[in-house]
């Protein structure tokens, strides 16, 4: 039911995060600072963070339990597997900086 940030240097507590439910899985994103958690009990529901502790977002539709996350090479699409036997895509994530930027240059 906590995020706990730690140095893994010093092994000093950097910071701690009550979340209010169980904590299943933990993914950084690839780009910036934030992190989506997955939670059992009661919402079965994907929480979105911005290090170090603040709730950007939360998204739901598992019935139960989310046990797995993992996140498309281009960092913006995140895939959660649950207990009721469903996988589900959200775009999470936005693009990577200077991507959109990228993709509108000549020449691409």
């Amino acid at each position: 039911r906590t995020i706990k940030f730690w140095n893994a240097h010093t092994g000093a507590l950097l910071h701690s995060v009550d979340t209010g439910s169980q904590v299943c899985a933990l993914l950084w994103s690839r780009h910036t600072k934030e992190l989506v958690s997955s939670h059992g009990f009661s919402q079965n529901q994907l929480c979105l963070w911005r290090f170090p502790r603040h709730k950007i977002a939360e998204f739901t539709g598992h019935t139960a339990r989310v046990l797995h996350l993992a996140q498309s090479p281009d960092g913006e699409t995140v895939v959660s597997a649950a207990a009721d036997e469903t996988l589900r895509f959200w775009s999470i994530f936005g693009p990577a900086p200077g991507a959109a930027a990228a993709s509108a240059s000549p020449g691409r």
